[in-house]
């Protein structure tokens, strides 16, 4: 028999231990200075400047000596922190879980808070940390996913190859550059992009990404650098945390058992009371500026739950397919053409619960902002929440937990916003917003100038005590001239001659904010009252630019629709010239006969005027617009009944609406050269998209025309196709499927701007901070009534 005796110096594995933690305790107070450790509790800890975060508070009682001063600062900092995946909803769910955060989003100081900010499209890692720092969309700064392949480099990106770290990759100036280029100074520990030589610029100080450093240490090192001389100081910092993502993909948003997101969320809430802690004890809390973000949530997913391209198609051998909760498709060898509109086809409408919608990237909605890079394949592959998407059965493994990258519009995509210090607003909650508005408030924060970028500057001066930007309306590029009246026959009731009590009356109750401001150059338009709506005719493309009208909430419909109110229909062959319009500037009835694919439909609806002369004051070749005639059935519904639903639901409404070109499909209007498609046999450009933007009053009990409260808006960017198979629906009523595909289309008004070159709302008279965040206001924070 045989006894093994060992012998453990306790000593030294006590010492070890302090040496490994990153607090104080109270057998540590006043402990003899120890190297190696990973921070301080010795009484010289706080003039050496390496005091645990908790010193003060554990051996001090509050009262020890603060080393830095507020004073010392000339310019506030600004220090930003991304906890990756954490969902918005979790700091309401999980409350008593991350009780620091929960405290700067209810504490008494300087705080802001919003809902949940809005990620941008696809909801992935890369594309939104670096949309935060450059205020661009991912198809404008060129991260367009966490892994990607870009044809004329030839190359592929992804999170694990050396491509990661070229900045070729990388478009847009990211905040630390701006910083930098005008005159300050920027540290990063960890951003994506941050240690990446983007324009051959690395931050002043930055860290090579390494996800083992521990999060304590890159909170420990920013409250450092915070105490560095003031030439080498940074005034804007980063500090980027995994979690809770990774937990979140391995065990999902909610999970139990002891391995879970709930532990991991605890976790980090502790470091960033690390942070608070370490700020107070140097007397910068009050000093500081922070913003806590999150770049996108997290959705369960199951390996029970997955759509498989070879089920679709058959032999996929060809393709090379991105997998996951977002598809892109391309053909494997690069020296081949995909037939990307037959691919399309063969995915589309396959079975009734299908849970995969396939787009050709320039028909995915606009609010997505995700086609104009080259980087981005033709096909697209949109999946329903808590689905993944697939090669073929079994290829993707990694499928139970979690995961992201959704329709940004879907409630677990939406990410964590909170911002505290003194430049921001006191204890105020603020709607929700999106990540790209971020970039220009950093800047105001800092006080400098940004770059050009997708954001809207001013949109977010409402979190700023003191707003360093004041926004202005721009300046219109072309003004109307004038429709002279060409004959006097026949008489009918526009408003070709009306007095100017007559104008100004039918401007106050349909143009209730204003006449749009055009903002292309050289437009040729005029603008044509009538007593139910006005309308802005273009004499170059012989179709009206806008129409605008308000309907009250007992509008008359004076048009029968199945199942819907009934008077008098409106017949095609009531249309008439405009006397307003010279002949050689108008369409004809011949040119819309004679135009195959291509009919006509009216921009404002003649069956929504209250008596028979107004409604032939619609049914005139100046109210007419070119549309497929698959596309004229959602259309008619629209204005026939939805209209008039939204009209009831609202209150009454304000309506404008008009046909945009995006053939590039980069989101911004056409120059008459990019335009592509014509009506046969004339010069009348056939549109990609036709915008609505619906207005009404936020209280509900006022109506839009008297509204004295904030505005609220509703706006779509209906796709002009030659088929609904998007609907998968050609057979149905379109009460099965207008409506939603209405939705899948909604858009910000901004997006409406940008796509239309008109500016809305510059005569209402509201102040244009209101403006802007009616305008940028996200589409996840507007849904449909009930």
């Amino acid at each position: 028999l045989f006894f093994f005796v060992f012998t453990v110096n306790l000593s030294n594995v006590l010492l070890l231990c302090v040496a490994q933690s990153w607090e104080c305790t109270a057998l540590r107070c006043g402990e003899r200075r120890l190297s190696g450790s990973r921070c301080h509790c010795s009484e010289d800890c706080m003039s050496a400047g390496d005091c645990c975060s908790n010193y003060n508070s554990v051996c001090e009682g509050e009262s020890g000596l603060q080393r830095a001063s507020a004073a010392v600062f000339k310019r506030q900092p600004l220090l930003l922190v991304s906890l990756d995946g954490l969902r918005a909803e979790y700091l309401q769910s999980w409350h008593t879980v991350v009780p620091v955060l929960d405290k700067i989003s209810e504490s008494n100081t300087h705080k802001h808070t919003s809902p949940f900010m809005q990620a941008v499209f696809p909801s992935k890692t890369f594309p939104n940390h670096y949309s935060i720092a450059t205020g661009l969309y991912a198809e404008s700064h060129g991260l367009v996913d966490n892994n990607m392949y870009d044809p004329v480099f030839d190359a592929s990106f992804s999170l694990s190859n050396s491509e990661k770290n070229n900045p070729r990759w990388y478009q847009g100036q990211p905040i630390w550059n701006t910083a930098m280029y005008q005159g300050l100074k920027a540290g990063t520990f960890f951003w994506p992009g941050s240690d990446v030589a983007i324009n051959g610029s690395f931050p002043d100080i930055y860290m090579n990404y390494d996800g083992k450093v521990p999060y304590e240490e890159r909170i420990f090192s920013v409250l450092r650098w915070l105490q560095l001389p003031e030439d080498r100081r940074p005034d804007f910092f980063t500090i980027y945390l995994e979690e809770p993502d990774s937990s979140g993909h391995s065990y999902g948003p909610v999970s139990g058992g002891r391995n879970t997101i709930f532990i991991t969320a605890n976790g980090v809430d502790r470091v960033i009371g690390q942070l608070m802690n370490g700020l107070k004890q140097l007397n910068l809390h009050q000093c500081v500026n922070i913003i806590i973000v999150a770049d996108h949530g997290m959705e369960e997913t199951s390996c029970e739950r997955k759509e498989a391209l070879q089920n679709f198609i058959g032999d996929v051998n060809h393709l090379y397919v991105s997998e996951g909760p977002f598809g892109r498709i391309r053909a494997k060898n690069t020296t081949h053409t995909l037939d990307a509109a037959g691919l399309v086809a063969n995915m589309s409408c396959k079975w009734p619960e299908q849970q995969i919608k396939p787009y050709l990237k320039h028909h995915l909605p606009k609010r997505f902002h995700y086609a104009s890079n080259r980087r981005i394949e033709d096909v697209s592959v949109l999946v329903n929440p808590r689905w993944l998407f697939e090669r073929y059965p079994g290829s993707l493994t990694f499928c139970s937990g979690g995961n992201h990258g959704y329709d940004n519009d879907i409630y677990s995509m939406q990410a964590l916003f909170l911002s505290l210090g003194p430049k921001f607003h006191f204890q105020t909650e603020v709607e929700p917003f999106s990540n790209i508005e971020l970039y220009n408030l950093m800047c105001d924060v800092l006080e400098i100038n940004p770059y050009h970028n997708n954001g809207t500057h001013g949109s977010l001066n409402h979190l700023l005590r003191m707003p360093f930007y004041s926004p202005s309306h721009p300046t219109e590029q072309s003004s109307p001239e004038q429709c002279p009246i060409t004959s006097l026959k026949p008489t009918h009731y526009m408003c070709g001659s009306c007095t100017a009590l007559v104008l100004a009356e039918s401007e106050r109750q349909h143009m209730l904010f204003g006449r749009p401001r055009v903002l292309q150059s050289d437009a040729k338009y005029c603008v044509l009252h009538q007593h139910g709506f006005i309308t802005a005719y273009s004499t170059r493309t012989h179709m009206p630019v806008w129409s605008s009208f308000t309907l009250n909430k007992t509008v008359r419909r004076t048009h029968t629709y199945p199942g819907h109110a009934n008077i008098s229909p409106v017949f095609s062959d009531c249309l008439r010239a405009d006397i307003r319009i010279p002949a050689n500037q108008s369409a004809t009835c011949d040119q819309f006969n004679n135009a195959g694919n291509i009919t006509h439909a009216f921009l404002f609806p003649p069956n929504l005027n209250h008596t028979s002369e107004d409604q032939f004051d619609a049914l005139t070749l100046g109210n007419v617009v070119p549309v497929f005639p698959q596309f004229k059935r959602l259309w008619q519904y629209f204005q026939e009944v939805l209209l008039i639903k939204y009209a009831s639901q609202y209150n009454g409404i304000n309506v404008v609406t008009g046909p945009v070109y995006d053939y590039n499909f980069d989101g911004h209007f056409d120059s008459p050269e990019q335009i592509q498609e014509f009506v046969a046999g004339s010069s009348i450009p056939v549109p990609t998209h036709y915008f609505v933007v619906l207005t009404s009053c936020k209280n509900d009990t006022q109506t839009v025309s008297e509204c004295s409260a904030e505005l609220q808006t509703v706006s779509f960017l209906l796709p002009h196709r030659s088929d609904n198979k998007e609907s998968c629906a050609d057979d149905q009523p379109e009460s099965q499927w207008a409506e939603p595909l209405l939705w899948m289309h909604q858009s910000r008004v901004r997006d409406v701007e940008w796509i239309s070159g008109l500016d809305f709302f510059q005569d209402s008279k509201r102040p244009i901070a209101e403006l802007l965040r009616l305008k940028t206001r996200p589409t996840a924070a507007i849904h449909p009534k009930a």
